[in-house]
């Protein structure tokens, strides 16, 4: 089983907090989407093709940009190519100021059945503090149109710990995002100031004050608290779904999955004539153009991972969930049980009573999911 990405990464405008690879040329979507399709078929001929595709993610970027004829073009020469599931989840990242009821019935008729809507905040102000293109009205009319032509699986992604935001602003934002119907996914994530973005550059000029870290956290245990009330399941760090909503396609991810990537600084992750690998794709436009134009896969870097590393990796990934580790699922993909492999590490997360411990799986509490990054350093090789 496989996942696949596509990023499509150009928007509208870049929002202030943004490090993502992306471009706000709106116009090149068009050039871009035929690029891909090549790509796709380049791909198909080169590289190991997956017995079976669980999962479509288009990310970007804004994916929303594309036209319904284009979205179609996109998936069509997926399933031509790759063995697409017939219940596979097939998500596309919408910004709502880039699509209308028209549009979303395209998509729907492409195949598309899962969207994820990017609201961040129910506050107009906040909004346009951090550069996002809609209001609160227009996010609205975005989910009233996607369920008049047949959305039921939405996630909506909102955020905390934004310039000037409380707690009860956030409060109102949740509650916002879960009154809207098809639901059944909520994305809460706090703001990362990332050097280079201009939030950055105006928050260390001292022109944009942002909450404390306490004030942070408390957001996200009122958040949490929040979205337990109303039928949201915490299933990873930042994730909460509706019974049976968890997005299959970041728990690809996060069981460290294989999984295609295609377009513009895609990653992707294989296993490859028996040796896990990693390849990332040129991050320029130009450079990836350039590259399907010569006939050449678009790839930047390839790496094969070590026994070591694969290890580790799928130890960080899958402490990243409620659920946590399979231990079945560890022995059989290593030949090693997770006590065998670390056995100081689980030592001192025990000792720290961060875990979460069951016959068939290793997990965090609440607390050592709230130390992640503390929790992963025991695990790390010496």
């Amino acid at each position: 089983m496989a996942g696949v990405y596509l990023h499509i990464p150009y928007c509208i405008k870049k929002c202030a907090y943004c490090d993502f690879v992306s471009f706000a040329e709106p116009e090149a979507v068009g050039a871009y989407v035929d690029w891909l399709l090549r790509e796709i078929a380049l791909a198909a001929e080169r590289l190991p093709v997956p017995e079976v595709v669980e999962s479509v993610f288009l990310g970007g970027g804004t994916p929303s940009l594309l036209a319904g004829a284009q979205m179609a073009a996109v998936l069509d020469a997926l399933r031509a190519r790759y063995p697409v599931a017939a219940d596979a989840e097939i998500t596309v990242e919408c910004n709502p100021g880039t699509v209308d009821e028209a549009r979303l019935a395209a998509y729907r008729a492409a195949g598309v059945n899962r969207l994820s809507v990017g609201l961040q905040s129910a506050d107009d102000a906040l909004l346009a503090a951090v550069g996002r293109i809609h209001t609160y009205a227009r996010f609205a009319e975005t989910m009233a149109a996607a369920a008049r032509v047949g959305f039921d699986n939405i996630n909506v992604d909102v955020m905390h710990g934004l310039p000037g935001q409380t707690e009860s602003a956030y409060l109102d934002t949740l509650a916002c995002a879960c009154s809207m119907e098809g639901v059944r996914h909520v994305s809460a994530y706090a703001l990362i100031l990332e050097e280079g973005t201009p939030l950055f550059t105006r928050v260390r000029a001292g022109s944009v004050a942002l909450p404390d870290e306490d004030a942070v956290a408390d957001m996200q245990d009122a958040g949490m608290a929040y979205l337990a009330a109303h039928g949201f399941q915490r299933y990873e760090i930042a994730n909460y779904a509706r019974p049976g909503f968890a997005c299959r396609h970041n728990l690809g991810y996060w069981q460290n999955g294989e999984y295609l990537g295609f377009g513009v600084a895609a990653h992707a992750a294989q296993r490859v004539g028996g040796v896990w690998t990693r390849r990332e794709n040129l991050a320029t436009p130009e450079a990836y153009r350039r590259s399907i134009a010569q006939g050449r896969l678009p790839v930047a870097v390839t790496r094969a991972i070590g026994r070591e590393e694969e290890m580790f990796e799928t130890v960080m990934l899958a402490l990243r969930t409620v659920a946590g580790l399979s231990l079945p699922g560890f022995l059989a993909r290593f030949g090693v049980s997770l006590y065998e492999a670390y056995p100081a590490a689980v030592a001192e997360l025990r000792r720290r009573g961060w875990t979460c411990e069951s016959a068939t799986a290793f997990a965090l509490n609440a607390r050592g999911l709230d130390l992640q990054n503390e929790t992963l350093l025991a695990f790390l090789p010496e």
